[in-house]
């Protein structure tokens, strides 16, 4: 098996298993046909008014068609987005994002100061998270040993995210202008979907690069810390209780 696509898939573990979404410029029914020739149902399709990037939300995927959607994820051409658990997880993310509503494709400035200082936070706790750039913002993506439920890692986020938010107040900024979204998000169990690692993004083509410290990395390095994440970074029960703990959770400060 190609080593990449074993990332992946050991990355995607405790993801609904035999769900995707794929993000593709392509479309039809010739398209469709192809899609789903080697298993596989189509639950919605999502065409673009812009023909930038047309969606589909696939189920009952078997284990040797996803191997080749993760492939073509690769390749990049196109995009694999994987779902969250209803109930529990043992991967979670926070998506920032530029809020910005004229041009969401330049990351403002503020972006650095709310990832840095939630990079920090999350790293201080003993929690050290994969950062990568996402286009207009970034994933910041951490990962347990164990499931843990979905109310509890929505705390968690939320707690973390605050002190991210306080940090831009405190240094005059607009904390409007980052939008930050949780993987998963009780709110909407089963029903948002987030790009695996190693894609690009839809209206710059740029490589989902991993941030290190203000840098990022280019490809073939984000790759091995990509790697070395895998192998390295997740996070014991243990210390899960102690981070929580230390951020205060239960009660918004």
């Amino acid at each position: 098996m190609d080593r990449k696509v074993a990332l992946l898939k050991e990355f995607s573990r405790g993801l609904v298993e035999g769900t995707v979404k794929i993000e593709t410029e392509q479309y039809g029914f010739r398209f469709l046909d192809e899609l789903l020739s080697e298993g596989g149902r189509l639950e919605y399709g999502e065409l673009s008014a812009t023909r930038l990037l047309h969606k589909y939300k696939l189920v009952d995927v078997p284990e040797h068609r996803m191997d080749a959607l993760l492939r073509a994820h690769i390749g990049k051409t196109c995009n694999v987005c994987r779902y969250f658990h209803p109930a529990s997880n043992d991967t979670f993310c926070f998506n920032l994002d530029n809020n910005h509503t004229t041009n969401n494709t330049v990351v403002l400035p503020e972006m650095t100061l709310a990832v840095q200082t939630l990079r920090d936070c999350l790293a201080g706790v003993g929690c050290e998270p994969l950062v990568v750039a996402s286009g207009r913002g970034y994933h910041v993506w951490c990962r347990l040993d164990d499931a843990v439920d979905n109310g509890v890692l929505h705390g968690f986020m939320l707690h973390a995210a605050v002190r991210a938010v306080r940090a831009l107040h405190e240094q005059g900024f607009d904390p409007n202008t980052v939008k930050f979204n949780f993987y998963p998000d009780v709110r909407t169990n089963n029903v948002v979907s987030l790009r695996l690692f190693g894609s690009e993004h839809a209206k710059t083509r740029v490589f989902s690069h991993v941030w290190v410290n203000g840098d990022l990395l280019g490809e073939a390095e984000s790759w091995e810390r990509f790697e070395h994440f895998l192998r390295n970074q997740s996070i014991p029960p243990s210390v899960f209780e102690r981070a929580q703990n230390a951020l205060g959770v239960g009660a918004i400060e």
